[in-house]
């Protein structure tokens, strides 16, 4: 019997905030990635952080043993057996956690984000489930931090928010921002390595790969991700406020920092981006709208979907289908495919998913979450989409992105309302329309643009689910006048939700 007390680090605690020396284990299970399928590009992003570290570990002399195994269960209980004390940061998901209780591991309150567990529920005291909102808990961690205040209820610039302001479109005639390339790590031995076992798995059957294959574009160690961050605040971070909702069909990244993969890997501490981009503005040299949008999104959403996640309930998935959404992803969804897709927006964002498994936030939410709020598309099975088709994607981020605000599938719990859109608003916010075969401002005919002619039909198929939602009266009064409701409908109901086409003649 060893006695000993060993620190299990999971695959998103890979950073220095996770490991407070002594020894450690860390686990590369490799049957997490025959459960389902996922994209190249988060398989090899996983592997090649688990075995980077590792092999940090070896060269620095730390006390780290590197197991591989096809489940966490078998190698913890063989340490147990051996008279191990086995700790851990808590767990990123419910089944981790259980795993921890079953196993009756020592487990340290959850680390990786802004605000704890408990910073949480003592803002929550009080308040019902649906009468929790973003904004409020937001406001509530700028007062109690001081992070862009000029005092406890003064906000630097006069307002907690810029989002009003962050809502420019690209550019007109741009194909893109004119931005530097983002910075790319360097693939070494290692993801060499990572893409022979891919391959080779991936012919014998034991997992299904998802897209294609690529060069690794996310930063996996500690090294890459300050070098990433570097890079977008002197890059990107000036640009990202205006444009963080644009989309150029030329331009993947646009403005935005592609920070999510190290920060959910657990190798960049949220709190360190804040603490650099605040010191940018300070110095001048990034304005308060861009400084201001990343902190939201950092220490407001992602916060907020973390606390949500463990809010919600481990039930939350199944339990919602308020819009009654039943039809089954089309193929071309699960082979990330855009080419045979009629739709320039969508099969551009389609196939930007396959290439690099990343799309930023507002492709994922106004392109695809709205063509599959309009069709009706499974939230469950939508939520297991976008988990193993992102790079980013975990259980703890997707529910509350995806069933709650995307898909409004909880009823309204996250979102007061359907982030639903016409054509109208990708017109406004892109270039694709310009080279489409469809017209967003035509809802009937063989030029109508799905989406146009999707959100009416959409708006008239859950109209008895959402009539006593005060939020939506307005547009619901819209869709009543509608002369050629019936039309639309009638037209949407033959449209193919796979390649957003029309049956010929």
């Amino acid at each position: 019997m060893s006695g000993r007390t060993v620190r299990w680090l999971t695959a998103d605690q890979l950073g220095p905030h996770f490991d407070d020396g002594g020894p450690t284990l860390l686990i590369e299970n490799a049957g997490l990635l025959a459960r389902r399928p996922m994209h190249w590009a988060k398989a090899h992003l996983i592997l090649s952080a688990i075995r980077h570290r590792a092999a940090e570990a070896r060269a620095d002399g730390e006390p780290l043993e590197f197991v591989r195994a096809d489940s966490y269960r078998e190698v913890l209980q063989e340490r147990l057996d051996a008279g191990d004390r086995i700790e851990m940061v808590a767990g990123s998901s419910h089944g981790l956690r259980a795993l921890a209780s079953e196993l009756d591991l020592d487990v340290l309150p959850s680390r990786g984000f802004v605000t704890s567990e408990a910073d949480f529920d003592a803002w929550r005291a009080g308040r019902s489930l649906k009468g929790l909102k973003m904004d409020d808990f937001y406001r509530w961690w700028r007062s109690r931090s001081g992070v862009l205040m000029d005092g406890p209820s003064s906000p630097v610039g006069g307002q907690f928010s810029f989002d009003a302001d962050n809502r420019q479109p690209p550019p007109k005639g741009a194909s893109t921002l004119g931005l530097p390339d983002p910075w790319r790590p360097q693939e070494d031995d290692i993801d060499a390595g990572v893409r022979a076992d891919l391959q080779r798995w991936s012919s014998e059957g034991r997992i299904r790969l998802l897209g294609r294959d690529g060069p690794r574009r996310f930063a996996v160690t500690r090294t890459e991700a300050q070098k990433a961050l570097d890079d977008f605040i002197a890059t990107r971070l000036g640009d990202f406020g205006p444009f963080e909702d644009a989309m150029l069909a030329d331009d993947a990244v646009m403005a935005h920092s592609q920070l999510s993969v190290p920060l959910n890997l657990g190798v960049l501490d949220p709190n360190e981006v804040i603490d650099r981009v605040c010191r940018e503005f300070e110095a001048g040299r990034a304005p308060l709208a861009s400084v201001e949008g990343i902190i939201r999104q950092i220490a407001g959403w992602r916060d907020w979907v973390w606390h949500l996640y463990w809010q919600l309930g481990e039930d939350y998935i199944p339990r919602s289908n308020a819009l009654g959404a039943r039809s089954p992803l089309p193929a071309q969804w699960w082979q990330l495919d855009g080419s045979g897709v009629a739709a320039a927006c969508l099969g551009d964002v389609l196939d930007k998913v396959g290439e690099r498994g990343w799309a930023h936030h507002i492709e994922r939410l106004m392109v695809l979450g709205n063509w599959a709020l309009q069709r009706g598309f499974d939230p469950a099975e939508l939520n297991d989409w976008f988990t193993n088709a992102f790079v980013d994607g975990t259980p703890w981020v997707m529910p509350a992105n995806v069933v709650g605000m995307s898909q409004h599938a909880d009823g309204g719990l996250v979102a007061t309302k359907p982030y639903a859109a016409g054509g109208a608003y990708i017109s406004k916010m892109s270039n694709y329309c310009g080279g489409c075969r469809f017209n967003p401002k035509v809802r009937v005919g063989a030029e109508a643009c799905p989406f146009t002619a999707g959100y009416w039909a959409f708006l008239d198929r859950v109209e008895p689910r959402i009539r006593g939602n005060h939020r939506m009266a307005q547009t619901l009064g819209g869709l009543r006048q509608l002369a050629d409701r019936d039309a639309v409908v009638a037209q949407e109901r033959l449209r193919d939700p796979g390649t957003a086409n029309l049956p010929s003649g």
